[in-house]
């Protein structure tokens, strides 16, 4: 039988986790499906990331329901992919923030991006129906904000690109917690289908100087703890690493995507093939690896036919 392609087959319902990760500050994780951060401040909370549709954003209101009755002001989105974005409406937040880098990608690619994320999650997109379009933000930055919940400060910032161009975390310094969005994953595979590899090394340095207490990551159990927190900065590393280092081999001798896909099997297998949606990212990974290996720095748009002819190419 053919393998189902990306997350078409995974249509089992994941367990739910609301972890406290510091005082006020919350990761909403659901094994290995998309994570969301909640930060409650004096008079408001903050979200960070919005989820696939307004269906699921209702799940982390409940969570938030659970230990707060202070109304959601603010939502902030890492970067511009359509699993992280497109919930938004749920919250009702006046403010909606994101990097000037992840809006403009919003504006470029979205609309391709929402449609083939629709087609790779069919169970994430359960209720798209109630989807309203697009999401905008309100607010945009350039390399770093402040956003103040009364007396409690949230930096946001842009450390470099990894997962996308535009990638935000968020660091709450009275706690010292950070939430990465998916620069940083745990036990599960990162998706760097519009990734930079060659940055990606840098950005994790960038949050690792932080020597933040817990990380709440983009996908995966909530990190607490200084060990926690550096196990999974340098598993991700790994992740990475082992990626493009075998696609970038196949590349520079002339080798075909197929053969690149192959060299990565052989490296990542033994080590990742056990992690959340490992089979899910792994043709979109090789497909970017082999391109920035080949010079082309700005991530190819991904529509849903060039996924289908993408995963048709690897099964040949």
């Amino acid at each position: 039988m053919a393998k189902a392609f990306a997350s078409q087959g995974d249509m089992s319902e994941k367990k739910i986790s609301f972890t406290e990760v510091g005082e006020g500050l919350y990761a909403f994780t659901a094994e290995g499906d998309p994570n969301s951060g909640v930060i409650i401040g004096d008079d408001s909370v903050m979200i960070v990331e919005a989820q696939a549709t307004p269906r699921l954003a209702n799940k982390v209101i409940e969570c938030v329901r659970s230990v707060t009755d202070k109304p959601i002001s603010h939502v902030v989105l890492t970067h511009y992919h359509a699993v992280r974005v497109l919930g938004a409406s749920a919250f009702g937040a006046q403010n909606i923030i994101m990097s000037d880098t992840a809006r403009a990608m919003v504006v470029e690619r979205g609309q391709e991006d929402w449609d083939s994320e629709f087609q790779r999650f069919p169970r994430l997109f359960e209720g798209h129906e109630s989807i309203p379009g697009l999401t905008w933000p309100t607010t945009t930055f350039s390399d770093s904000m402040t956003v103040y919940l009364g007396n409690r400060r949230i930096d946001i910032k842009h450390l470099g690109r990894a997962h996308t161009a535009g990638d935000a975390v968020i660091h709450v310094p009275d706690q010292n917690v950070m939430f990465t969005g998916d620069i940083v994953e745990y036990h599960s595979a990162c998706y760097c289908g519009d990734g930079h590899f060659g940055d990606w090394g840098n950005t994790l340095d960038n949050i690792k100087a932080y020597d933040v207490d817990a990380i709440a990551p983009g996908r995966g159990d909530a990190l607490v703890g200084k060990d926690m927190v550096n196990a999974a900065i340098e598993n991700t590393r790994d992740f990475v690493e082992s990626t493009y280092r075998p696609a970038a081999k196949v590349a520079a001798r002339g080798g075909s995507l197929k053969e690149a896909w192959d060299a990565v099997r052989e490296a990542c297998d033994p080590k990742f093939k056990d992690y959340a949606i490992y089979e899910h990212c792994l043709p979109f990974n090789v497909a970017r690896a082999y391109d920035e290996a080949r010079g082309i720095d700005t991530p190819r748009i991904w529509t849903a036919q060039r996924d289908l002819e993408m995963w048709e190419a690897l099964q040949s």
